[in-house]
């Protein structure tokens, strides 16, 4: 268990070099906490047991799309309301708007602009 004043981020992304650079990215804020998960099977796993703030999602998993792994978490109504992000190499307008419409509330683009994201994700889930 963490600190109450910890903000929790599930992270989703099968590429290694990716989880790596975000870990470091993690290890530098404090109150934050990251945890990974490298395919959509072990990321409802991990639902299971921890209740984050933000699930940060790649939109193309080794086991599910992106969009299929938001289903299935949406349909635990334990998760109705997480708030859950979109992430690709992939920027076309459809694909942008697929996931929008899907209940992702934001779609993010790699490779993440770093400080942008720290911005947004401090602007979203301030400190408690």
């Amino acid at each position: 268990m963490y600190p109450a004043n910890t903000r929790h981020v599930l992270y989703v992304e099968d590429d290694r070099i990716n989880i790596v650079l975000m870990e470091e990215v993690f290890r530098r804020l404090p109150d934050w906490q990251l945890d990974c998960a490298e395919d959509g099977a072990q990321a409802l796993s991990l639902l299971e047991n921890l209740q984050p703030d933000l699930v940060l999602i790649d939109m193309n998993l080794p086991d599910m799309s992106g969009l299929a792994l938001l289903a299935q978490l949406r349909s635990n109504p334990r998760n109705a309301g997480l708030l859950c992000v979109a992430l690709s190499a992939d920027d076309l307008p459809d694909q942008v708007i697929a996931a929008r419409s899907a209940g992702f509330s934001d779609y993010w683009v790699k490779p993440i602009d770093v400080i942008q994201m720290v911005e947004v994700l401090r602007a979203a889930l301030p400190s408690v």
